[in-house]
């Protein structure tokens, strides 16, 4: 055998044994399992045993003590119902007793010491509602019922007794039996005690019935203080004689006041219905006055808890909250501070009066004659503005009158003021709609009569100068189309409007605040405030006209001027020195008179520049056959024009302002397409292409007709204009995707690079004379 063999040989037999050993240990193994299986249920079931031999020691423990605790409850519930028992035979006494007692003291009217047995004698039987099935109990209970229904018929008729519904008033003072009576109605039925007090306030108002009826002549409103006064009187007589004798918490002297109120409410109602032809304006406003101030004295006496109950007693049905939308101001004898009080930080709100209108409330619908009237006033008012007008003339120039606002607008806020604090006080209601009417109409009428109405008209003429005479003319010797004092008028007028916007959008939001939540929607002065906007916007606009029209022959003779036999450049043209000269009258005098609404003069400098350069443009392309000489001078011109319009807002200021952004970006984008233009002209037109490409670059506008109208100024023939133009369709750039197509194009300016040698001469020599 060789050694490889006997190697194998030796591991095969290792591996054998091992094999074999690991199988008798397996054997072994689940023998020893089952092994320690059975002595573990073995130990599962001693632990059983042992649970259950606690179990049951315990079910004997609670059984041994249930048996020592019985004796101790049964002494318990015997202990509680004992006490129970003994309790309500003590209530069942203190009842029976009480009963008796209560029934024994009714016949005596000793009311003193029935207040508080009566109480108590309640306060037991309500231990015995759940006992009321015992005949005894409810015999008892009837017996109470039937005391107190004894006792409150007995009061009654004490009462009726003392103050008999005919006859005077019971002579002496207070009856102590009475007022002990009192307290036993505040323990009996609620019905019982209104019942006292109703008679009680009838009668005691009785007299004032007889005295103030309707057909006696103090019943009338001009009398109507001895109906203050008489409450007053008798007020005074109860506290004195009777203020003692009912309860503090019955408030009685606060019912007698508000009884006095409903009743007199009623018969000024009654009576103001009847003689309704007979209320005039003063007599109306007397009478109110009058309760008005009686009902803030009884808001200072008073703290109106009887509103909300008492027999007969309505809660006034006015909002408690203050009715004068100018509560705290004063009222200034010249409407300067019209602006100031409205602006001013709103004072501490005064309290709420419980007691508005509970009277005043009956007037409310006599208040028409209070409106009428206001409107005989305010049309009165508009005509004496509009004869004051007409005698005292449009302000004059150079005066502190000149462009300031109109005294009358001044004078018709005030007395609107004055006028809305009496509606105010008399209704938050439907007469403080009514009168905003009146006024709504009136403030139309003004901005049509005084403002609108004396807008200077403009002239139907249209003749201006001819081309000879601008040519020949000088500084200041012509005339703008309005006179300084018209310039003045329409600049007072816008100031005047702009006052009138801004205050009436004030008294707007007062009304709002002031007038009933679900009226406040129905207050719109909008229609008034569009009325005085379209008065600022004409003034502009005629303002803008004016200027317009003084500048329109100037323009109309550079259109005229033969520009193609200008032979050299010289200093800016006759035309310009007119236009110029033109804004130098007007502007300055704009300027000044709107010094306090300085946001319209920039408007109207806005609406000029966008009128006067368009304009202008349009007489460029009336000029025909330009030479490269009459390219220069317009261009020129319209760099001199250029800077004149930036210098607009300030021009014959000795204030030198920056003109607003919006208003320089308008003038460079007008002015720089002008001179663009004309740039064009100076190009050379060949060769074409080169043409058409600087146009489209310089003008970007693919507008065929404004490159026609570029090639009349050239002078081109109409055969080369024709080829021009197509070939101007062509060159045209394609519009970007998503876009109209329109011919507006948008391209950057020429830099100073592209720019010929010519056109740099031009601009060093613009600049030399600058």
């Amino acid at each position: 055998m060789s050694l490889t063999e006997c190697y194998l040989f030796c591991v095969f037999r290792c591996l054998d044994d091992n094999i074999r050993t690991v199988v008798r240990g397996q054997t072994n193994v689940g023998q020893d399992g089952r092994q320690a299986l059975e002595e573990a249920q073995v130990a599962i079931g001693q632990l059983f045993g042992k649970i259950k031999d606690i179990k049951d020691k315990a079910e004997k423990s609670e059984q041994m003590v249930k048996e020592i605790t019985r004796d101790i409850k049964q002494l318990d519930h015997a202990k509680r119902h004992l006490t129970t028992s003994i309790t309500t035979l003590n209530h069942l006494h203190m009842l029976a007793g009480g009963v008796d007692s209560l029934e024994a003291m009714t016949r005596k009217r000793q009311y003193g010491e029935v207040a508080n047995l009566l109480q108590g004698v309640v306060n037991v039987l309500e231990h015995f509602h759940k006992y009321m099935g015992i005949p005894q109990i409810r015999q008892l209970s009837e017996r109470v019922k039937v005391a107190q229904s004894e006792l409150g018929t007995q009061i009654l008729a004490d009462f009726e007794e003392a103050f008999p519904a005919q006859g005077s008033k019971r002579a002496g003072g207070p009856s102590n039996v009475l007022r002990d009576a009192c307290l036993v109605a505040n323990v009996l039925d609620p019905r019982i005690k209104q019942e006292i007090i109703k008679k009680f306030i009838r009668q005691h108002l009785s007299e004032y019935m007889v005295l103030f009826q309707e057909n006696q002549d103090v019943a009338w409103l001009d009398k109507i203080d001895r109906r203050y006064a008489w409450i007053k009187r008798q007020l005074v007589d109860y506290e004195e004689k009777y203020g003692r004798m009912f309860p503090e918490e019955w408030c009685m002297t606060e019912r007698i006041a508000v009884e006095f109120c409903h009743i007199t409410r009623t018969e000024l109602a009654k009576v103001m219905r009847t003689r309704a032809k007979e209320i005039e304006v003063k007599l109306l406003l007397f009478a109110i006055q009058r309760t008005t101030n009686f009902e803030g004295l009884l808001a200072k006496r008073f703290s109106g808890c009887t509103l909300t109950d008492g027999p007969g007693v309505k809660k006034p049905e006015t909002p408690l909250e203050s009715t004068n939308p100018f509560l705290e101001d004063e009222i200034g004898e010249d409407g300067s501070e019209m602006e100031e009080d409205l602006d001013r930080p709103k004072k501490h709100k005064a309290p709420d009066n419980p007691f508005h209108g509970i009277i005043s409330k009956c007037f409310e619908s006599h208040l028409y004659v209070y409106i009428e009237s206001q409107d005989k006033n305010l049309g009165e008012m508009i005509d004496r503005f509009v004869s004051d007008f007409r005698a005292q003339g449009p302000p004059k120039a150079g005066t502190e009158d000149g462009g300031a606002v109109l005294p009358s607008c001044a004078d018709l806020f005030v007395y609107y003021k004055k006028c809305m604090v009496q509606c105010s006080q008399l209704s938050t209601g439907e007469p403080m709609i009514a009168f905003t009417t009146i006024f709504q109409k009136y403030l139309r009428e003004y901005a049509w009569k005084i403002l609108s109405g004396n807008l200077p008209k403009t002239s139907s003429n249209s003749g201006g100068l001819t081309i000879k005479s601008l040519l020949q003319e000088k500084e200041g010797s012509e005339a703008a189309k309005f006179t300084v004092e018209e310039l003045c008028l329409i600049c007072s007028i816008l100031s005047t409007a702009e006052y009138c916007l801004a205050t009436t959008q004030q008294l707007e939001e007062k009304l709002k605040e002031k007038v009933d939540k679900n009226l406040v929607e129905r207050i719109n002065l909008t229609g008034e405030m569009d009325t005085f906007s379209n008065v600022i916007s004409n003034s502009i606009q005629l303002l803008v006209q004016d200027l317009d029209a003084a500048c329109d022959p100037a323009l109309t003779a550079m259109s005229k001027m033969p520009w193609q036999s200008v032979e050299h450049v010289g200093d800016q043209s006759p035309y310009v020195t007119s236009v110029i000269m033109h804004i130098k009258q007007n502007v300055p005098i704009i300027r000044d008179n709107l010094a306090s609404t300085r946001k319209y003069f920039t408007q109207f400098c806005i609406k000029f520049t966008n009128s006067f350069i368009p304009k202008f443009i349009n007489h460029l392309f009336r000029c025909k056959t330009i030479s490269m000489v009459g390219a220069e001078q317009l261009l020129l011109d319209t760099h001199s024009l250029k800077t004149v319009l930036l210098d607009l807002p300030s021009i014959g200021s000795q204030v030198v302002r920056k003109a607003p952004a919006s208003y320089t970006k308008i003038v460079v984008k007008g002015m720089t397409r002008a001179e663009m233009i004309l740039k064009v002209v100076m190009a050379p037109h060949e060769p074409s292409v080169v043409f058409v490409d600087n146009y489209i670059k310089l003008l970007a506008d693919g507008n065929p007709e404004t490159f026609q109208k570029t090639l009349d100024m050239k002078g081109l023939k109409r055969s080369e204009q024709s080829s021009m133009l197509e070939l101007f369709r062509q060159r045209l750039p394609t519009p970007p995707s998503g876009t109209d197509g329109g011919p507006s194009l948008s391209f950057s300016t020429p830099t100073p690079e592209q720019e010929n040698s010519r056109i740099r001469k031009l601009e060093k020599l613009i600049k030399k004379r600058l």
